[in-house]
């Protein structure tokens, strides 16, 4: 039983952190084109699939409490209760600022540019409103994603 539930919880990790860690960047080209109907449809596609990542998070408690008595594994190693930390982090910083920002560029009739000043006073670039909070909230996320495949593989 502890296979199928390590197994499923590969699978759904698989496909639903992968797309979930990928949906976000393309959304930062969406928001630099200024293409709203696509933003708009990442931020539905992004907070479903985060979600939808719960289900691993389950499916992990499945595989840790059916886990080989051999293996000793519990809710009190290091690398299981860093990854739910991490987990909760990326979940948050998912829903509560990358998502809404995705919100706000699809709702933008057009994308309010934002211009970034030189020393002397000309304008360097223009960037979309919005475009910072989903490239670092989602930079993180997906950063805070691989470190918990880490500890996953490597069970430190």
């Amino acid at each position: 039983m502890s296979l199928i539930f390590m197994t499923l919880h590969v699978v759904a990790a698989v496909f639903i952190a992968g797309p979930l860690a990928i949906l976000p960047m393309v959304g930062l080209r969406a928001v630099r084109e200024g293409n709203t109907v696509q933003a708009a449809s990442l931020a539905k596609s992004t907070s479903l699939l985060s979600w939808l990542s719960l289900i691993i998070v389950v499916l992990g408690f499945g595989a840790l409490g059916m886990s080989d008595p051999e293996d000793n594994f519990s809710f009190s190693d290091t690398w299981v209760w860093l990854s739910i930390v991490l987990y909760a982090v990326a979940f948050v910083l998912t829903m509560f600022v990358v998502v809404p920002a995705l919100r706000i560029a699809g709702e933008a009739p057009v994308a309010v540019a934002v211009a970034v000043a030189a020393a002397d006073g000309t304008v360097v670039a223009a960037k979309p409103a919005g475009y910072s909070r989903i490239a670092i909230g989602s930079g993180i996320s997906t950063l805070l994603l691989v470190v918990i495949t880490v500890l996953m593989v490597a069970k430190p």
